[in-house]
């Protein structure tokens, strides 16, 4: 992205932590803003409870257990973006809504927004570098973190973060995940019965938790302000720190029955 310092961005930090469909309700009305009005945010956000969430046009219904899912008590939604599978549990969730021309293209998007996140991981020494460009993965080729297609962010070789995107109109969506943990395991065991699986992939790249210099296990408030000051230097403009969201959860409260839906979670 070139400079512009003309520009506002809209920071929210967001520390109540959420269910898996109010959390992409308001990454949508993020995006209207976006569109809309030509806003940029970067929100930082955590799952209360935890979650698997689909992306848009994975083949759920015919890779996941759902008798399992619905035993275990599961929460889970489907993603407005694209992707693979993903366990939120122990993880700092970004989102990124802008007008899209700053950022260029999509791939060019994802790996500036990468490019940050590597950035903010270096300076807790965490060292991250981008994974090079493969052949992307079919959707029904499991979960999100069982392999990089190109650009995510890698630590010792292992992919930490992955990412989706959405473009409407003049304006793009990206968010993704920040392992802090790495259980992504799991869902090896929620496939159905007679399906090859990717539990083995799952636990050969099993991470252990994210560390700084000091030897100390990455707490979500230290990756979240680490990203907040990475963003900044990078993205020059006037940051506003958002803390009264009332007027965007507002907005979302029209996308929740969408991601509250079944028909929409278990539409594929």
């Amino acid at each position: 992205m070139g400079p512009d310092e003309d520009v506002v961005w809209h920071l929210w930090n967001d520390e109540q932590p959420r269910p898996g469909w109010a959390n992409m309700a308001i990454d949508m009305a993020l995006l209207d803003r976006a569109e809309q009005q030509g806003e940029r945010w970067l929100r930082l956000y955590r799952w209360d409870p935890h979650c698997l969430s689909f992306g848009r046009h994975e083949p759920a219904t015919t890779r996941y257990d759902t008798h399992r899912i619905r035993a275990l008590d599961l929460d889970t939604v489907r993603r407005p973006t694209g992707g693979r599978a993903v366990w939120h549990a122990e993880e700092l969730t970004y989102a990124v809504a802008s007008p899209s021309a700053p950022f260029g293209s999509c791939a060019e998007a994802y790996l500036e927004i990468h490019g940050l996140l590597a950035v903010a991981l270096g300076t807790l020494g965490i060292e991250g570098t981008l994974a090079p460009r493969t052949r992307p993965a079919r959707l029904d080729a499991g979960g999100c973190f069982t392999s990089p297609v190109g650009g995510e962010v890698l630590v010792h070789g292992r992919k930490v973060v992955g990412s989706a995107q959405l473009r409407r109109g003049n304006a793009l969506l990206q968010h993704g995940s920040i392992l802090l943990q790495d259980q992504q395991s799991l869902l090896g065991s929620l496939l159905q019965v007679g399906r090859p699986g990717d539990t083995d992939s799952c636990l050969a790249t099993a991470l252990l938790p994210l560390v700084d210099r000091t030897g100390l296990s990455v707490a979500a408030a230290a990756l979240a302000a680490a990203v907040a000051r990475s963003a900044k230097q990078r993205w020059p403009g006037v940051w506003e720190q958002v803390t009264d969201a009332g007027y965007v959860l507002e907005a979302a409260a029209r996308h929740s029955p969408q991601f509250q839906s079944a028909s929409w979670t278990w539409a594929r």
